[in-house]
């Protein structure tokens, strides 16, 4: 048995695609636990997980939906560089108390997520194996590849590499406060100095929610990277009444669970809808007060709930809605749905250039997307088939890239560590 601690930012999505792993790795016998603030306990659902909580006196209970808050709406410049102080801040916690508690714990090895590098640091540190997962667009560099949180589409000529560098110098001086923390660590640490996100990736093993078809074409990933699609628990979705009930083909419209307080842009969606005669459903994650959802339900044939089976509706949608969340988009990929993509922070910009690129969907900005653009872009990927065609295409190469499966035998075998069926045929 290995004892597995998984390192992650305190968010639903990523906590989501952690615990599809650590669920198949708690069932081929190892042992897993979360560390993390104390408010994550709340978020996850697995109970064959354990959990240990640090930050006590600089992250307290209750102090997490502040940090959510800010993430979910960063808008000016000074909202992003709080956002930035709370990656700086999570990053100094993990660094400064996980490291006592992972000895406590007898811990083995570590799952990061890519983009908390107080993980790798720390797994350095104490001299054990670590592994990179990336749940949100991976943060490798490369001068042809615009980074995530870029919005702009592959240009591969020296002036798309010029814009790229240069937009990473930017990038590069705005995560400064980030970046002095890393180093203040590798120097406390005694390790190799390291400056962002880029430079604290496994040399074992990575592993990236994405498909080779849905990136920019990559020309430097290590040997040791490796795509594997969607980290999903088995889908065991209850059957909804919404679903039952609605008329198809119909049009799903999410913006995930830090942007579904948008109630100006569903309205937005909803009068598209109306436009074109066509059915629409909004899941809006707990955002919308009652009132709101009165008031869009009655924009025309509008179903609003907070929550439905995203994968059962996604599978029988004709064209989504989306923030470009990456989870939402590889379930909408999983299930061949063409998008329309209404990008509004961290790497949604990147996902939004990327679902042009391959393809399956188009891009407007959430700022200037009136019900009459929003129209258009629908009635685009409803009436020409090359959207549909180009979206099953790439959601073959997703159904069988492998997910959390194909994540966990790549970790056990690049630990050298054997699941308990083959520990009790060795024995």
């Amino acid at each position: 048995m290995t004892h597995f601690a998984i390192i992650a930012p305190p968010f639903h999505s990523h906590m989501r695609a952690f615990e599809a792993i650590a669920l198949l790795l708690v069932y081929r016998g190892h042992r897993v636990t979360f560390v993390q603030q104390a408010d994550v306990r709340a978020m996850l659902s697995l109970p064959q997980a354990e959990f240990a909580a640090i930050g006590a006196g600089s992250h307290p209970a209750g102090s997490l939906a502040a940090v959510v808050r800010r993430a979910a709406q960063p808008g000016n410049p000074i909202g992003l560089r709080r956002v930035i102080a709370d990656m700086a801040a999570s990053t100094d916690m993990i660094c400064r108390e996980a490291p006592a508690l992972l000895r406590s714990l007898g811990v083995d090895a570590l799952l990061v997520d890519q983009m908390e590098p107080g993980g790798a640091l720390v797994a350095e540190h104490l001299g054990l194996p670590f592994i990179s997962v990336a749940c949100a667009l991976p943060f490798n560099r490369e001068p042809l590849v615009p980074l995530p949180v870029m919005p702009w589409r592959y240009r591969a000529t020296p002036w798309g590499e010029k814009l790229n560098l240069n937009a990473g110098r930017v990038y590069d001086y705005l995560m400064r406060p980030h970046g002095d923390v890393i180093r203040q660590y590798c120097q406390a640490f005694g390790l190799p100095p390291r400056h962002g996100l880029s430079d604290c990736l496994s040399p074992l093993l990575q592993i990236s929610q994405t498909v080779a078809g849905f990136d920019f074409p990559r020309q430097a990933l290590p040997a040791h990277f490796h795509a594997v699609g969607p980290l999903r628990l088995p889908m065991n979705e209850a059957a909804s009444p919404v679903l039952a009930t609605l008329e198809k083909p119909f049009v799903y419209a999410s913006l995930g669970t830090l942007q579904g307080h948008r109630y100006r842009l569903f309205r937005q969606i909803a009068q598209a809808c109306s436009v074109l005669s066509v059915p629409l459903l909004i899941t809006h994650c707990g955002g919308l007060g009652a009132e709101q959802v009165k008031r869009l339900a009655g924009e025309g044939e509008v179903w609003v709930s907070d929550f439905v089976p995203q994968r059962a509706a996604l599978a029988e949608a004709a064209a989504v809605v989306t923030h470009a969340g990456l989870n939402t988009v590889l379930d909408a990929l999983e299930a061949g749905a063409p998008m329309l993509a209404l990008p509004i922070a961290f790497d949604q910009p990147g996902v939004a250039a990327r679902i042009e690129h391959s393809g399956v969907g188009l891009r407007l900005n959430h700022r200037l997307a009136s019900p009459a653009r929003i129209a258009a872009a629908l009635d685009g990927l409803l009436s020409e088939t090359r959207f549909r065609e180009r979206s099953m295409q790439l959601g073959e190469e997703v159904r069988s890239s492998g997910g959390a499966v194909r994540a966990v035998e790549l970790i056990e075998a690049a630990l050298g560590v054997k699941k308990k069926s083959e520990v009790r045929r060795a024995g």
